[in-house]
């Protein structure tokens, strides 16, 4: 594995987090400094998440449509690509085909 593919020097949590019947399904990621991420995987769906604190949505493997909440365009994104959610929003996230493998950066 590559250093691209590796998050070095974390803490994950053993319990995923399943959301939408098993359409997303994350664990969380603590690093040394505190720094908070997750990694996980959304099925085949269109699904509408809710924001806390701002998010960079990194895609690592395949692909996705996402609409910002209110926003009527959507756009596509696939991997090596990012995305960024502000805090206390949503988005509306489609992934048709194969799974979407992400990290999402908190803060």
């Amino acid at each position: 594995m590559t250093e691209k593919t590796l998050i070095e020097g974390v803490s994950v949590a053993k319990e995923a987090n399943v959301y939408f019947g098993g359409k997303c399904v994350s664990h969380n990621l603590t690093l040394a400094d505190g720094t908070r991420k997750s990694v996980g995987v959304v099925l085949p769906a269109t699904l509408t998440f809710t924001t806390a604190s701002p998010e960079v949505m990194e895609i690592v493997a395949g692909a996705c449509s996402v609409r910002m909440g209110g926003d009527a365009e959507w756009r596509s994104f696939e991997a090596g690509q990012t995305f960024k959610v502000a805090g206390s929003s949503s988005f509306d996230i489609q992934v048709v085909g194969s799974p979407m493998h992400y990290v999402c950066h908190f803060g």
